[in-house]
């Protein structure tokens, strides 16, 4: 197997890695200190182009002091790395992707580039990964595909009448995109509030849309709380709610500043799409060039499908980062663990889960049995 750009994937091996995120870059590297190596003992495959995760696609004005902490990965300090003392005038996409590419090549991950994941499913003992590169066999496999292929767009009567630009997180590029427009930003999260802090100025005139009331906080305790929330509900199969809604919108000097001259003041949703504009729930008509849509997005599980992991509430019930219906697999980066701390301190716990599978399955296939609780005591020794 050659890692990086164009590289092949092996036809089989222990562990399948999928993303070279956060989270799927903090699990090879807690997988290396376990003992497993690239190849034989894992692969990460990553569909991006480059380096950095869903970080290489972002908007080039957005930098690291106007982004959600960006924790390190672990071991990069060891690399003399740091995003904390990181160059916050380079755009945040630029930093994470240097780093994360240093990151990949001193540690030997050899990261796979561009593979499409198309399908998981069951194959004899193990999983079959299929991919636009061929077909991969792995005892298990770690998804850690995130959410930036998945922007959510609720839906709207007269949406598709709408005459003017509609763009989602993703599709956004720079603010002078849309340089004189009306432009309503529509979601309740830091994206949206560094939309309209970015359009200030430079589009004719900007309204801001949320589900519900937007509070500015200072609570340390409030990402806590919302990290609950999102275990609670991965552990009971339900959808995940939104991080953001249980702890508020960051109170900062100048988001307090944007929210006192009358930027960053919301109003309730609308009701309806036309073809100009929108209509507000009292009746009243704003007309509008652009709606940029900072709806938050949804985990990218599509290729999960065969596995038929979703429960009658809707959701995937995961417990400890370890899908509960499928025992081979594990889900980095999802739900609690979506924060980039989670993301690393989940790269930990999996790692190890991944080794007792393995050895558990070693032990079977050698006629001792349940192993399990053995081998887990071992891999945290």
């Amino acid at each position: 197997m050659e890692g990086g750009r164009g590289g092949t994937p092996p036809g089989a091996t222990d562990v399948v890695i999928i993303g070279a995120g956060q989270a799927g870059l903090s699990v090879a590297w807690h997988l290396r200190r376990l003992g497993l190596g690239p190849g034989v003992g894992f692969v990460v495959l990553d569909r991006g182009p480059d380096s950095g995760g869903a970080w290489q696609f972002r908007w080039e004005s957005l930098r690291l002091d106007d982004a959600h902490k960006v924790d390190d990965l672990p071991g990069m300090r060891e690399m003399g790395l740091s995003f904390a003392t990181a160059d916050a005038a380079r755009p945040a996409r630029d930093v994470v992707r240097d780093y994360y590419e240093r990151y990949e090549q001193w540690f030997g991950l050899n990261v796979l580039r561009p593979v499409r994941v198309t399908s998981v499913r069951e194959e004899g003992t193990g999983l079959l990964v299929a991919t636009d590169k061929g077909d991969i066999a792995a005892r298990v496999v770690v998804n850690a595909s995130g959410t930036w292929a998945r922007p959510f767009r609720p839906y709207f009567p007269g949406a598709s009448d709408f005459r003017g630009v509609q763009v989602s997180t993703p599709e956004y590029r720079a603010a002078e995109d849309f340089a004189g427009a009306r432009v309503l930003v529509v979601g309740g999260g830091t994206s949206a509030v560094g939309f309209l802090r970015e359009l200030e100025g430079i589009a004719a005139s900007t309204v801001w849309a949320t589900r519900r009331p937007v509070e500015f906080v200072d609570d340390p305790q409030g990402g806590v709380r919302a990290v609950r929330r999102a275990d609670e509900a991965a552990r009971a199969g339900l959808p995940l709610p939104s991080i953001i809604s249980g702890t508020g919108l960051p109170a900062t000097e100048g988001n307090l500043a944007a929210r006192d001259r009358g930027l960053l003041v919301s109003r309730p949703m609308f009701t309806e799409i036309e073809p100009d504009g929108v209509r507000w729930p009292d009746g009243s008509f704003e007309p509008v060039d652009a709606i940029v849509w900072a709806t938050g997005f949804r985990a990218e599980l599509t290729h999960l499908a065969p596995m038929r992991l979703r429960e009658p509430g809707g959701g995937v019930r995961v417990e400890d980062g370890r899908a509960v219906r499928e025992p081979r697999l594990f889900l980095a980066g999802f739900g609690p663990q979506a924060s980039t701390i989670g993301a690393n301190r989940a790269g930990r716990s999996i790692a190890r889960q991944v080794v007792a599978r393995l050895r558990a399955d070693e032990g079977e296939v050698r006629g001792e049995g349940p192993v399990d609780d053995r081998c887990r005591g071992r891999s945290r020794s």
